[in-house]
């Protein structure tokens, strides 16, 4: 079975294993902001993900490891047409580089974005330049280390009065965490599951 069929099968398969959600479980309050984030996963016998480093000037989630994505413009036909916009303002990755999968599950975010992770394959080493105004760097990490369970840490912290409790995966020096780090865990117990 293919990388691309592969995952496919996990995003289809109607009963999921116990997935996060994110601020409220299940739930999806009025007034959140659509977002979508391309999950682009690199073609190779030992696949990867894209991941960006956010740079430290941005008003929200500076310096933060995220996918390329943002808000779901008017103009965007779906959250994949967000997703691909956003990859080529943020990375220059051509629309027409990526093999859409298929939508992960939805993430509510505590800042107020409900994030719909777009799966697609990509090739792998293609030539991406950052956005000087959004992006600090481009790098990649296999999936492998990211869907191992014991390098998926449990962690928690007080935020707005509240204990918030999440996950982050240290790459290096590269703290990926938040929602970020949760819809890997999503996509990774998806695809153990499937």
């Amino acid at each position: 079975m293919t990388l691309a069929e592969r995952l496919r099968a996990a995003l289809a398969h109607p009963h999921a294993p116990e997935l996060l959600m994110g601020d409220r479980p299940g739930v999806v309050l009025e007034g959140r902001t659509p977002a979508a984030v391309l999950v682009a996963v690199t073609d190779r016998p030992d696949p990867g993900v894209i991941l960006t480093q956010r740079t430290d000037t941005l008003r929200r989630h500076a310096g933060q490891i995220a996918f390329p994505g943002g808000r779901i413009d008017p103009g965007d036909a779906d959250a994949a047409a967000a997703a691909l916009r956003e990859a080529r303002e943020e990375i220059a990755l051509p629309p027409e580089a990526v093999t859409l999968i298929g939508e992960a599950d939805r993430y509510v975010t505590v800042s107020g974005f409900e994030v719909t992770p777009v799966v697609g394959v990509i090739a792998p080493d293609l030539d991406y330049r950052p956005s000087e105004a959004e992006v600090a760097s481009v790098f990649e990490v296999p999936l492998a280390f990211l869907f191992d369970p014991a390098n998926q840490v449990e962690a928690s912290a007080e935020w707005q009065g509240q204990m918030r409790h999440y996950y982050e995966i240290m790459w290096g020096d590269r703290r990926i965490w938040g929602a970020t780090a949760a819809m890997l865990v999503n996509l990774s117990r998806r695809l153990r599951w499937a």
